[in-house]
């Protein structure tokens, strides 16, 4: 099931996310919409506040970027309850984009390796570090867990410059090719 993506202005957005047990209801389900969400919306990663839920649950798919990234080739993976660990000393600013922000995309610059922490579907758990886009995208998509969106990472004078945009998406301006919900 297709399901709508909160924007930006929407409290869950900012709420910190739960980690779950192996029992959560319809975990599977759950997991499932995400995922059909997530292809419905041309993302690479969705986490679970972006679709009105504040649990620790995050789906990435890189395929879709495979040709300037082979090393990210057929790469699908879900993470639940993932917590960064450690950030390495290395940053890199790169643009990006938010389903929960259709239409503004801004370079933030964010450390080039991660140690995380999480469980896959099996609920077996998993400590790595890991590096290069796929940390980028995971410190984007864990950032929601934690109640924060790439705009809060931008630098002051960028943010002065989209906040008539984030201002229109708090109002229902909305333009973009999905289901979508506001608050």
């Amino acid at each position: 099931m297709i399901l709508p993506i909160y924007i930006y202005g929407s409290q869950v957005l900012r709420n910190v996310s739960q980690d779950i047990a192996p029992d959560y209801p319809d975990l599977n389900t759950f997991i499932s919409d995400m995922w059909d969400t997530l292809y419905e919306s041309d993302g690479i990663g969705l986490a679970a506040p972006q679709v009105g839920r504040d649990v620790r649950i995050v789906v990435i798919d890189l395929n879709e970027i495979s040709d300037r990234y082979p090393e990210y080739k057929d790469f699908r993976q879900v993470f639940i309850n993932g917590h960064i660990i450690e950030f390495g000393d290395e940053t890199e600013s790169s643009e990006e984009g938010c389903l929960s922000l259709p239409g503004i995309h801004e370079n933030v610059v964010r450390p080039t390796r991660i140690r995380v922490k999480y469980c896959d579907e099996q609920f077996a758990e998993h400590d790595e570090w890991i590096g290069g886009y796929l940390a980028r995208v995971i410190q984007h998509e864990f950032d929601h867990l934690e109640g924060v969106v790439f705009a809060d990472r931008i630098s002051p004078l960028r943010k002065q410059l989209v906040r008539g945009k984030l201002k229109a998406l708090t109002q229902g301006r909305v333009k973009c090719g999905y289901r979508y919900k506001l608050k």
